[in-house]
């Protein structure tokens, strides 16, 4: 395969709300080479799986991966990274399966990758306010490496239309290629669930490799669909841990200073699940940090 080949990787749990739309809206690509969806079914039990092999049955423009169980978001995407790289695609993007693309939203990504040889990034906005953004790029904070989303909340304008150097590459939607792949290696699938966005865009900038913002390519973002957002316990439990093993493995000497930050954090989203009356978010909260502190990575 030529190296006008791109290979979208979907990871599908329980998504039956969310798959067509979005799968719909990549076939309507205006990239000019073959564009192949791979769809990896975390052991969905909501029979979204079989419902895409129906709908596109006559469709080669798909190819499915069923997990055995749930093994987490990283380890989804890199099942199908890796068909991707045994197929000889050269670019790989990975997209949440809650989102819908513009047309030619593949099509600027993959001309800004060629060009630099950068991970590229697109311009995220809300699929339920479209005019609003939600992620233009990201940036990691320079003292406790924080990810932020460029332009969160704030009117989408000309102002981010534009190509621009980021730091924090948000795992909703990202276009690796193969070299950086090979040079990177797979996503971290201690993680589970979360920060392994972050892990990934802090080992990118220990390996010089950059991130790049493409601002014509344009996303709709559902957002939290994918995951039920952050209010269980489980997501409070995968942020506790998974934010303290994340920056511990990057920090080194200035990870004392994140530590107090942490638990200033913490303190304040204790008191306020407190006030709430919601004691399993605080419980959820201090079984992530115990397992990390004893060592405990993957799924809870």
């Amino acid at each position: 395969m030529g190296k006008h080949m791109v290979c979208v990787v979907l990871v599908n749990y329980n998504g039956k709300k969310y798959n067509r739309a979005c799968i719909d809206s990549i076939l309507r690509n205006t990239y000019r080479g073959k564009v192949k969806i791979v769809v990896v079914d975390n052991a969905s039990s909501d029979g979204s799986l079989e419902e895409l092999e129906k709908i596109y049955a006559d469709t080669d423009n798909i190819y499915y991966i069923r997990m055995k169980e749930n093994g987490g978001f990283s380890k989804a995407n890199n099942e199908g990274i890796k068909w991707a790289l045994e197929q000889h695609y050269r670019h790989i993007l990975l997209l949440n399966n809650d989102t819908e693309i513009e047309p030619w939203t593949i099509e600027k990504m993959v001309q800004l990758q060629e060009k630099t040889g950068h991970i590229v990034v697109p311009k995220i906005l809300y699929a339920d306010m479209p005019n609003i953004i939600w992620c233009a790029g990201g940036e990691l904070s320079p003292l406790i490496k924080k990810p932020r989303h460029r332009g969160a909340g704030k009117p989408d304008g000309i102002r981010f239309d534009g190509d621009n150097i980021c730091t924090f590459a948000n795992g909703c939607c990202i276009l690796l290629s193969d070299q950086i792949i090979y040079k990177m290696g797979l996503l971290d699938e201690r993680f589970f669930l979360y920060y392994e966005d972050t892990e990934y865009s802090m080992r990118a900038s220990r390996n010089e490799i950059v991130i790049s913002y493409c601002g014509k390519a344009v996303v709709y973002h559902k957002v939290n669909g994918s995951t039920g957002g952050n209010a269980n316990p489980a997501n409070v439990y995968y942020i506790t841990r998974n934010w303290l093993m994340c920056n511990r493995g990057y920090m080194r000497a200035r990870f004392i200073l994140f530590v107090i930050y942490f638990v200033l954090n913490r303190l304040c989203w204790a008191a306020i699940w407190l006030l709430t009356g919601r004691r399993e978010m605080i419980k959820a909260m201090w079984q992530g940090i115990f397992d990390f502190k004893n060592g405990k990575t993957g799924r809870l």
